[in-house]
């Protein structure tokens, strides 16, 4: 008895040694910025407190996200992997100006210019930021490695820009980056009970919103499920750890559906198999919850079609695909509009300061902008991220599949839109 125990404490050791390590090397990589111990002992406590990065109390409510224009520079503070397959690495960056940046809604992305050699320009990608808001100091994004898929042909090669990242940007490198953005975010001005769904390295968005909700002390009811292979493919396994032994408010539900002899079924995850329906209706008391969901395309389907056959309102499901960026010509073909092929538009590129006349209606506004030579910033080309979102000055657009959410009037999804009318946009 005495020697298994001092074997935990040993273990207990190594691993809260580890962890100092990483804050020590950050903070002094980020030049001594607040920082908050997301899993801390009062953190998650139910006290109902809000409160900053240096423990001020905020009210979220009047806190709105600032940005820059265009892209600015960041030093890539500190690298860090996070599973033991050493397929995730998160990656803490700081401005280079040392000026303040801005904070954000816990869910939103990031995006870069990636190098892509073949294409002769850079490749725009989106990575969720996936810490906390309340870090002012720095800002984390957490991005899987994409091997070449099972089945692939021979040769294929891996992800560009997660290859990028994890082979080429080291600890000191210089990268660039757009505003933080996205529509798909936590409604910080709720205090309703929240159940957060993430598959995959789906589970970035979520992570930053639970962050933000332990670092807060919100008295919420949080429910957090997550699905991964096994405890090798589990990202961030200590930080889950501490939280679910410091907040007493978090309830966290892990599914390995490839588990293996080093998982311990309640200890590691808690079911064999995948997030689904049944999964959420054995475990949740009720469906009156706000449910967020972000993961691969067949989870999303499911989840989305069982909540509502469950009898969950539509506006209290927020969702975010995580899907590697496709050509145009491998997505879903596009629907043939219902008019004649020889239709010409006049399309008007404000920014770029070129008209340029539109005859083929299989053609995107992002595709034949791109044949043309006006950049585009753009990331998933399915409608989903919303990073291509473009003001509309004048006409009017027909989209070949519907937008994953409702955009304000005087805009357009240039990525699956192409124009009804002559048009004037922002491009």
């Amino acid at each position: 008895m005495l020697t298994g125990t001092m074997i935990e404490i040993g273990g207990l050791m190594i691993v809260a040694a580890a962890s100092l390590q990483v804050v020590i090397v950050l903070r002094s990589a980020l030049s001594n910025s607040p920082r908050m111990a997301h899993a801390g002992g009062e953190a998650g406590a139910g006290s109902g407190a809000n409160v900053d990065a240096s423990g001020r109390s905020v009210d979220w409510r009047e806190v709105e996200p600032l940005s820059w224009l265009g892209k600015r520079k960041f030093r890539v503070a500190m690298r860090n992997p996070e599973n033991a397959n050493g397929d995730i690495c998160s990656f803490y960056l700081v401005p280079l100006d040392g000026r303040p940046i801005p904070s954000y809604r816990p869910g939103q992305f990031l995006t870069f210019e990636v190098p892509d050699p073949e294409a002769g320009h850079p490749t725009m990608r989106c990575y969720s930021l996936s810490d906390s808001p309340t870090e002012r100091g720095y800002y984390r994004i957490s991005i899987r490695k994409m091997f070449a898929p099972p089945g692939a042909p021979e040769g294929t090669p891996p992800g560009l820009s997660s290859s990028y990242f994890h082979d080429r940007v080291h600890e000191g490198d210089i990268v660039q980056a757009y505003a933080p953005a996205g529509d798909f975010y936590l409604d910080q001005s709720s205090d309703r009970p929240v159940v957060l769904i993430a598959g995959g390295v789906g589970l970035t968005p979520m992570l930053s919103m639970l962050n933000w909700l332990v670092a807060t002390r919100s008295d919420r009811e949080v429910w957090f499920f997550y699905g991964a292979r096994n405890k090798a493919d589990h990202a961030m396994y200590e930080h889950f750890v501490q939280i679910r032994k410091n907040c007493p408010n978090v309830r966290m539900f892990i599914a390995y559906n490839e588990p293996d002899e080093s998982c311990t079924l309640g200890v590691d995850y808690n079911v064999d198999g995948f997030i689904s329906i049944d999964l959420l209706q054995s475990v949740l008391t009720a469906s009156n919850y706000e449910f967020y969901v972000c993961g691969p395309p067949p989870m999303m389907t499911a989840i989305r079609s069982g909540l509502a056959e469950w009898g969950v309102p539509e506006e209290d499901v927020k969702h975010e695909a995580f899907q590697s960026p496709v050509p145009m010509s491998d997505a879903t073909p596009p629907r043939q509009a219902e008019t004649k092929d020889d239709r010409v538009y006049r399309i008007e590129f404000t920014r770029s300061d070129r008209v340029i006349e539109w005859t083929n209606d299989n053609d995107t506004l992002l595709e034949f902008a791109e044949a043309n030579g006006v950049r585009v910033r753009c990331s998933c080309r399915a409608g989903n991220c919303g990073t291509c979102l473009t003001a509309l000055h004048d006409g009017s657009v027909e989209y070949i599949r519907p937008p994953s959410r409702e955009y304000e009037a005087g805009t357009c999804l240039p990525c699956i839109a192409r124009p009804s009318s002559d048009m004037v946009i922002d491009l």
